[in-house]
């Protein structure tokens, strides 16, 4: 993750059917080199710059939990109180896409859909 500021963006990563395919083609379009994220039986993608190694977005198979994500880029915002701001979405008529969970030592996290349907998620860093 790159920023825990609230409300600056944090991450940004695809979840897509054929992740091995489009992390060659990212790697290729980009100049973005590949490092496993061993999920298990299989494995996501973290894309680094070339030049410093930085971690820049992440790319995900549709798979287990990710398998209802939309096909596209979802950007991830920090926010100070997860529950606050899932409560804020659904109350400004906004729906909690997919429910918050647990993102290991980098936080928790939920995906939310706004009321002109634009998808993106939330994350609360650890502190």
């Amino acid at each position: 993750m790159s920023d825990n500021k609230t409300g600056a963006i944090a991450w940004v990563d695809l979840t897509v059917p054929g992740a091995e395919e489009l992390r060659d083609f990212y790697a290729a379009v980009c100049g973005w080199t590949p490092q496993d994220v061993k999920m298990g039986d299989y494995a996501d993608y973290t894309m680094r710059t070339a030049e410093t190694g930085e971690a820049i977005a992440g790319v995900c198979h549709a798979k287990g939990k990710n398998s209802g994500l939309p096909k596209q880029w979802l950007v991830y915002v920090s926010v100070s109180d997860l529950d606050a701001s899932l409560a804020e979405c659904v109350g400004r008529g906004g729906k909690v896409y997919r429910e918050k969970a647990s993102m290991g030592s980098y936080g928790d996290f939920a995906v939310i859909q706004d009321p002109a349907g634009a998808v993106m998620a939330l994350i609360q860093p650890k502190t």
